[in-house]
This record gives structure tokens, C-alpha cells and sequence, in this order.
């Protein structure tokens, strides 16, 4: 099975984050023409019988596979309820799957997708891209919400982990006709320097980064010419630029850095500021 015939992974445990988070994924399925996996662990705990976590989980997954038929009556499911510590068993399944999608909070203790607990551990870990699901005001409602926040917005660094997001987000946004694709590079003088550009001309840097979103971007306007991409350098912090632009995106995507997995730092810190205040769905891309 190749990556692209993988199937899209949504984590839910009862809460109703989470259970927004599956509507976005199976709309999200739809999109990309992959099947949908509802997945819920089971916590370790010995208070509960395992008949009786089984039975939970199997009325849990019932109602999730009842809530997706409404959404995408046609999209094909399955059901999986592993026993483990959740943030485990979720970067375990990402290794066959396109997609990890898990909401921004939820029940509290093992069964939580909590922000800085096993949502943010799972970002950091997985092998494939996760999308942090933040819903915004509850009564909203999601559907409507990605009909009138339709734009893709990446947040790109000036190397090579900005490839990847880069595949991404373009991807994306050919997933959402008439989705514009706003790309942002935050700048300083300070980031100016280290990267042995221009020291004291404010001016000079600015062009700097100007040149560096055109080289990053280029030849892919060309190969997805149905994208309308906007180039945003932004002088300041990227972190806030990207939580700023998140509530009016339907998707925000960054990246992760490489490295630092085995000790629990697989996210820089421009990625955690994003993903921990971020006001929409957040895509966290390995790179």
C-alpha cells in the first residue's frame, strides 16, 4: 500500500472535541479519496475490566461510525480499540496512515487529547502528518466554518524542513477548490544575521526574505496552477503571525524539526507556540 492509498487516522474518546475532530477528518477523507480509521484507546487501567473497556469502546466507535455516516454517508470506515497509553499507540498506527487527525482536548486523564499532554506528545512523534484539531466557537459549527474560512496558510523556515510543508499544504489546497494558499516566513534582524544575510539594512533584509519565499516556493505555482499562492514575508515573530492567521484558515501548516524525538523535543518552538495557541486546525508536517 502506498502513502497515498493509506488511510486518513482519527483518535476519539467520547469528548466533543474529539468528535469534531472526526467530522474534519472525514470530510477531509472525502476530499483526498482515502478511507477513514476511528481509532480510540483504551487506557491501562485496572479499576475497569477489560470486558468492560471492550464494551465501552465498542458503543464509543459505534456512535463515532454513526456521527461520520452523517457526515460522509459514502466514505468507507473501520474501527480499531488498541490498549495502551494513548500518545503510544497513536504514534504506532501513524506508520500506516496519511493523515493522524485528534482533537485539542479531551476528557481528562489517560483518555485526554490534551494540548501539552498526549495531543502534543503525538505531533511530536508520529511518523506521518497530524492535524490538530481546535474547534472554534462550539455552536458555530464545523462545516460552516470551513466554508467561510477556506484558506491554507504555511508557515515556511528558510532550509530544507520547509520542503515538506511546502508538498503539504500545496496538496491541501488542491483538495479545496478555490482555496488560496498563504504562505509566511517571519523575519527578524537577528534571523537576518544568523542566516548571513544583511545585518543593518532593514530594507535589504526584508528583500532577503523576499528572495528566499520565491526560491522556496519555485516551480510549484507551475505545478499546481489551480492554487492561488500569496507570498507573506512578515518582519516580527512567525509564532504570532501563524496564530493570528489561524483564525481565518481552514488549515495552518508547519513543520517539525528533525531530531530530538527519543528525548521529547520533536517540535521547535515556533511549531509548539503555534500548535499550543493556534484558533483552527493545525497540521504538523515530519521534516
Amino acid at each position: 500500500m502506498t502513502t497515498a492509498e493509506l488511510p486518513v487516522i482519527a483518535a476519539v474518546d467520547g469528548s466533543w472535541r474529539s468528535y469534531e475532530a472526526l467530522e474534519w477528518a472525514a470530510r477531509d477523507a472525502v476530499r483526498r479519496g482515502l478511507p477513514l480509521t476511528i481509532v480510540h484507546v483504551r487506557p491501562l487501567n485496572r479499576r475497569t475490566s477489560q470486558e468492560e473497556q471492550r464494551r465501552e469502546a465498542e458503543e464509543l466507535l459505534a456512535e463515532a461510525v454513526g456521527r461520520v455516516a452523517q457526515v460522509a454517508p459514502t466514505l468507507h470506515t473501520s474501527t480499531l480499540a488498541p490498549m495502551d497509553f494513548p500518545a503510544a499507540a497513536l504514534t504506532a498506527l501513524s506508520e500506516h496512515a496519511s493523515l493522524l487527525v485528534l482533537g485539542s482536548r479531551g476528557l481528562g486523564g489517560f483518555r485526554s487529547l490534551l494540548i501539552g499532554s498526549n495531543s502534543l506528545t503525538t505531533a511530536s512523534m508520529a511518523r506521518c502528518p497530524v492535524v490538530v484539531h481546535s474547534g472554534r466557537a462550539e455552536e458555530e459549527g464545523a462545516e460552516a466554518a470551513e466554508e467561510t474560512f477556506s484558506d491554507i496558510v504555511a508557515g515556511v523556515a528558510a532550509d530544507e524542513s520547509s520542503e515538506a510543508v511546502l508538498d503539504f499544504a500545496f496538496e491541501a489546497a488542491t483538495t479545496r477548490p478555490g482555496a488560496r494558499l498563504r504562505i509566511v516566513h517571519g523575519w527578524t534582524m537577528f534571523s537576518s544575521m544568523l542566516s548571513g544575510g544583511p545585518v543593518f539594512d532593514r530594507d535589504a533584509a526584508a528583500g532577503a526574505a523576499e528572495r528566499t519565499l520565491a526560491e522556496l516556493t519555485a516551480g510549484r505555482p507551475e505545478k499546481y496552477p489551480q492554487v492561488e499562492v500569496v507570498q507573506e514575508p512578515v518582519h516580527g515573530s512567525a509564532s504570532h503571525t501563524l496564530v493570528t492567521a489561524s483564525a481565518t484558515a481552514a488549515l495552518t501548516v508547519i513543520g517539525r524539526r528533525k531530531g530530538g524525538e527519543e528525548l521529547g523535543f520533536g517540535l521547535s518552538p515556533v511549531a509548539q507556540t503555534t500548535l499550543t495557541h493556534a484558533l483552527g486546525p493545525v497540521a504538523v508536517v515530519p521534516c
